[in-house]
């Protein structure tokens, strides 16, 4: 189920929210009954995936990564790529069905639902829910040509869409907004007055300015201190050990589309 992607990625173009993954859902992995991970529409080269095994045997080593792609031809090229290799990550034909042996407790698909139309988004989440283990999670993201800038949705199987979370390269940033243009598909054409993500991307940017005096020591601090200044009025998650990566992840209720903070 679903069309074939322009399939464009590389080596760690996916390393932030790899990270993300292994650091914030490791319990959520190392309490699965059954450690399977699908990567859903990995593209035109099986790079992705086996960066995100790479990242997620740190978690848990007997994890079972799938890489999965509407387009055979791909997954021929990532099966001969690989074939011979010990430990390799497995390759199958599917879409948003997630044809697998086995529920996966987490899937990510990155890069894919920003090529749909938004009002195929949300009927999409609820399919790939479904294909979760209980307790599962689904990522759905979207990120640069490089990785520098990045941002995703978390949902669960059980209740749905719990977090946003924008993750970028702190070197150079002229303000958080300009991570805009690479906001999921459900949230990038609410970025317009009236809407919690341009109210969230405005304030970070508020922020940011105020923080000015803190990038004497650096970026990373300018960040840190834009994060503890929106934690007094948004529901800012995570601390700054989060911080410091160039994450900011906020209760998906803020930034819901068509509904203001309160």
């Amino acid at each position: 189920m679903g069309a074939v992607t322009r399939g464009t990625t590389g080596p760690d173009r996916l390393r932030r929210v790899e990270r993300w993954l292994a650091q914030t859902q490791g319990p959520r992995l190392r309490r699965a009954s059954d450690p399977l991970v699908v990567d859903l529409g990995y593209g035109a080269s099986h790079v992705t995936v086996t960066d995100l095994q790479r990242w997620l045997r740190r978690v848990r080593p007997d994890v079972r990564v799938v890489g999965l792609e509407i387009a055979p031809e791909r997954v021929a090229s990532a099966r001969a790529a690989l074939a011979g290799v010990a430990g390799a990550p497995e390759f199958a034909v599917g879409g948003f069905e997630v044809p697998t042996a086995g529920d996966p407790v987490l899937v990510r698909a990155f890069n894919v639902l920003r090529q749909y139309e938004s009002d195929q988004v949300e009927r999409t989440w609820d399919l790939l829910r479904s294909r979760l283990a209980p307790g599962g999670l689904l990522v759905d993201g979207t990120c640069d040509e490089l990785g520098r800038r990045s941002t995703w949705v978390a949902l669960e199987r059980e209740a749905g869409p719990v977090s946003l979370t924008v993750s970028v390269r702190l070197a150079g940033l002229p303000a958080p907004s300009a991570v805009a243009e690479r906001l999921p598909k459900v949230l990038i054409h609410r970025n317009v007055p009236g809407e919690g993500v341009h109210d969230l991307l405005r304030a970070a940017d508020d922020a940011w300015a105020r923080a000015a005096p803190a990038g004497t020591f650096g970026v990373r601090q300018r960040w840190v201190a834009t994060c503890r200044d929106l934690a007094r009025d948004w529901p800012v998650l995570g601390g700054p050990s989060r911080w410091r990566l160039g994450e900011l992840s906020v209760d998906w209720s803020c930034v819901a589309p068509g509904r203001r903070r309160a």
